[in-house]
């Protein structure tokens, strides 16, 4: 299927008194119609950073310096506020890691619903409500009808965010940007999440952007996944293979530190250090303070993404050999 969002070389500064400190730096992928991409790494890797520039969502004094973003043929990084507003809207749909700053409490889900949906669609009154039964429905929320009359706080986490999961979806959007849609929900509400996720895929074409720090969620969801280090893409590629023959160190660091599901493994392995901060990100590949596997190129030389064997990955590991 062809693309429906490509992000070129993106970059988000934040403007502070001691300088420009680059949070995002060149960051590029694309997501087909009907995929699920999945965005992984630590926190302050530029996960949810990077869903909220694609919205236009960004909060001051973050801003888009660089790159551009495109949606269905169309540059959007540019758009005016009143243009962005509709596109979120209509074409793009949120769902944010926190229910609760995402739903007015003042206001009933039924209302909330019915006029997001009116907003974007030309429907009656009666019809966007029977519209929004219709999306607590394929929700999971029992009794939708009746529960239109009840406010946030009447909900369940699981709930709201499965209401949430509604709004985004309210004006049948083309694309799905999804900032860790799973975090603090049950194990079972979580499968029910993804498969709602999946089914959109499948039945409507909907693209998705699922960030998420859960391998587990990245392995039963997504289609591709892009792992990001301090503020930059390190890997991508089909799942499978980023799970099963990681290319970039970081990656493979991730992976070891996860319990196998089948036979045995004394210790866990753990990826020593931390995240640099932004204002102390150093020269060369950014991870190789950290890394096992570095060598002198890595501390002078920025890689970028190239041929990993399935994936691509920004390590020099991968590179015709020592210059």
């Amino acid at each position: 299927m062809p693309d429906l969002l490509e992000v070129n070389q993106l970059r988000v500064e934040f403007k502070t008194r001691h300088g420009n400190l680059r949070a995002l730096d060149d960051v590029s992928f694309s997501i087909a119609q009907g995929e699920i991409l999945g965005i992984v790494g630590e926190s302050g890797a530029g996960k949810s950073l990077t869903g909220a520039a694609i919205v236009g969502l960004l909060e001051p004094p973050g801003r888009v310096t660089g790159g551009s973003i495109t949606y269905d043929g169309q540059r959007i990084d540019l758009l005016p506020d009143a243009a962005m507003r509709h596109l979120r809207g209509r074409q793009i749909g949120s769902i944010f890691q926190d229910p609760l700053t995402a739903l007015d409490p003042l206001y009933t889900i039924g209302r909330q619903l019915v006029e997001t949906i009116r907003t974007h669609l030309p429907l009656s009154e009666f019809d966007a409500t029977q519209r929004a039964v219709q999306l607590l429905e394929e929700t999971g929320i029992q009794g939708a009808a009746q529960r239109l009359g009840q406010y946030p706080h009447q909900f369940s986490g699981g709930m709201r965010q499965r209401v949430v999961i509604a709004l985004a979806l309210a004006a049948g959007p083309r694309l799905v940007i999804a900032d860790e849609p799973t975090t603090a929900l049950d194990v079972s509400v979580q499968a029910q999440v993804i498969a709602l996720l999946k089914r959109l895929c499948r039945q409507n074409g909907t693209a998705v952007m699922l960030v998420t720090h859960d391998m587990g969620v990245i392995a039963e969801a997504c289609d591709r996944v892009a792992v990001m280090y301090a503020g930059r893409i390190v890997e991508i590629g089909p799942v499978r293979e980023v799970i099963q023959a990681s290319a970039h160190p970081y990656t493979a660091g991730l992976m070891g530190s996860i319990p196998p599901m089948t036979g045995e493994r004394e210790r866990l392995m753990q990826i020593d250090g931390a995240m640099p901060r932004l204002g102390s990100i150093p020269s060369g590949c950014a991870f190789h303070p950290r890394c096992p596997r570095a060598w002198d190129r890595c501390r002078s030389e920025r890689p970028e993404l190239m041929p990993a064997g399935a994936t691509r990955a920004a390590c020099w590991l991968h590179d015709a050999g020592p210059v």
